[in-house]
Parts: structure tokens; sequence; C-alpha cells
């Protein structure tokens, strides 16, 4: 495993233990030549591979570090771990395999995150779905602001987040 600090390739496992779901292994890592310690996760990889079928009817293979990078750029400076990330990805992928067998549209990728990203920062929902839902103007923008501050702050299942 290479070190995402100094790019060493020797490293050594501290720990290692199946991830809440059962679904991955993570590894907690020390690098040998600078030190530093860094998470890796294993997933087993699917066999059935999803397709992602795209708004302009094109489609395209579902990739993981594409969902990541569209809810971490949601959650840009919001008090939201990269573990909290994670677990609404894991939680994301696990619904889509559930519901779809191997076609899935962009719009039911975009409910499902909208629907997580409301549980977890409201302020990532609204930077969300001002994307996804391709806001045309400012007053879309403020009606979305607004359903959403008329959404009590505590949801009823807060204490299983995803």
């Amino acid at each position: 495993m290479q070190c995402p600090f100094c790019n060493a390739d020797d490293d050594k496992v501290i720990d290692s233990r199946s991830s809440e779901d059962g679904r991955a292994i993570r590894r907690r890592r020390q690098c040998n030549a600078c030190g530093r310690r860094f998470t890796t996760y294993e997933r087993v990889e699917e066999t059935i591979k999803l397709t992602v079928i795209k708004r302009d009817g094109s489609r395209m293979p579902y990739t993981r570090p594409k969902l990541v990078r569209g809810i971490e750029q949601a959650c840009y400076k919001r008090p939201v771990s990269a573990d909290q990330v994670q677990a609404v990805v894991d939680s994301i992928e696990e619904e889509l395999h559930k519901r779809f067998d191997r076609e899935v549209q962009t719009q039911d990728i975009g409910e499902i995150v909208c629907e997580r990203l409301g549980r977890l920062d409201r302020v990532a929902y609204v930077r969300f779905a001002s994307i996804y839902k391709q806001f045309s103007d400012i007053d879309d923008v403020l009606k979305e602001v607004r359903d959403v501050m008329s959404r009590p702050k505590e949801f009823p299942d807060q204490g299983k987040l995803f």
C-alpha cells in the first residue's frame, strides 16, 4: 500500500476489523518511512456492475469515487467527517444494489443522495440539491431553503443516521 503522505511503499497493518455492515475490511496502517498513520478499506468487488443511465440517455458504469467526490464537495467545510461520508456512500450503494438489478437512472441516485444528505447536514443537502435539481434562478434556491428550514432539525431516526 502506498502512503498517501510520502508515497513510500512500505507500511505495516496496526489494526484490522470488519466494517459495521460487514461488507468491507477496515485496516489501520502506519508508514514505516514517515511514521504517519492512515486507514484503508478493502471491499469485495460486486459481480454485477450497475450501469448508470444519464439524463441524456447515455450509459456509463457506476463508479464509487464519483459518488464520493460529489458528496465530499457538498460537505466541503461542513462539520462532516470522512467516516460519515463513507457511511453515507455505503448506505447509498447498499440501497442501489437492493433496488436495482443492472441499471439505475441518475435521478434515482440523486434522490437517494438528497435523502441521506438531508439527514446528515442541511447545508450539504442544499448544495447537492442545487446541482442535482438544476435550479434555474435564486428563487428556486430560496424555495428549497425554505422547504428545508420548515423541516424539524431533529429527525425521528437520528440515532440511526443511515
